[in-house]
């Protein structure tokens, strides 16, 4: 079996569930050996620690609070002193509160910030030494509230959207080094994010909530955490080398569609 990633070393943010955890069991496959961080869950960080380990490759779990940005230099150099080197970072844990834009707390709004703003400069700024002389990757895992007006999400669409321009200016100053940046932008996905932010921020049931989408959706499905995995282990290879500073779309075609076409009753 072929291993595109064979040898190298991947470090995960928010790994424990969904989409991160989707990404490391990926990353793994394709023979990366793993770092990857959570915050609260540590008996998760053991079983997945265990998956990968069962896949012939190395893991281990790093406690890590992003909201405290100064705790990323001193998780780096554990990960370096334990793995030697990173060759891939994918940027992927995001915390918000689904609430209009007027009832945002203060906290809440600096909370953001920190995870997907803050801690995505000091990730990069620590992980771009222990890439030194070899081609090196970063991954944001963005979301298309990045580039669309989201009920409740205004404040996760700012912080992603910024972390967006920080890709594109990570590629123009590591370019020369070998290093790529790009962000993945899933539509809807389904996790258990996705179900809580139509439970908690539209008041929708997630089931019929989720076919209503499908139902919008061009290839009429929502989207899976092994298609985006699929998508970040293309742009960790050596494959991807000629694409950077990149904001790829993951949405079966959600966001090309127009507000005039969804008048249409049923699929077209």
């Amino acid at each position: 079996m072929s291993a595109p990633l064979g040898g190298r070393v991947a470090v995960v943010t928010g790994a424990t569930r969904g989409m991160g955890r989707a990404i490391a069991l990926r990353l793994a496959r394709d023979g990366a050996h793993c770092a990857f961080t959570y915050r609260r869950s540590a008996d998760l960080a053991r079983e997945l620690a265990r998956e990968i380990e069962a896949l012939g490759v190395r893991a281990s779990a790093f406690a890590l609070d992003l909201t405290e940005p100064a705790q990323v230099g001193p998780t780096f150099e554990a990960i370096g002193a334990a793995f030697g080197r990173v060759d891939v970072l994918v940027a992927n844990a995001a915390a918000t509160a689904f609430r209009p834009l007027l009832a945002q707390k203060p906290h809440n709004v600096e909370r953001t910030f920190a995870v997907s703003v803050d801690s995505l400069v000091a990730m990069a700024q620590a992980a771009v030494p222990l890439m030194a002389g070899r081609p090196g990757r970063i991954v944001v895992v963005s979301g298309i509230d990045s580039l669309q007006a989201m009920a409740a999400h205004a404040v996760l669409g700012a912080a992603k959207a910024a972390a967006e321009a920080l890709v594109r200016s990570l590629a123009l100053e590591l370019g020369p080094l070998g290093i790529t940046a790009n962000a993945v932008t899933p539509g809807f996905i389904d996790t258990d994010s996705s179900r809580r932010y139509l439970a908690d921020g539209l008041g929708v049931e997630p089931g019929a909530g989720a076919a209503r989408i499908a139902a919008m959706t061009p290839v009429r499905r929502i989207g899976t955490v092994d298609e985006v995995a699929a998508l970040v282990a293309f742009l960790a290879s050596d494959a991807a080398g000629f694409i950077t500073g990149q904001a790829i779309v993951i949405d079966g075609g959600l966001t090309v569609v127009s507000a005039l076409d969804r008048l249409a009753d049923g699929p077209r």
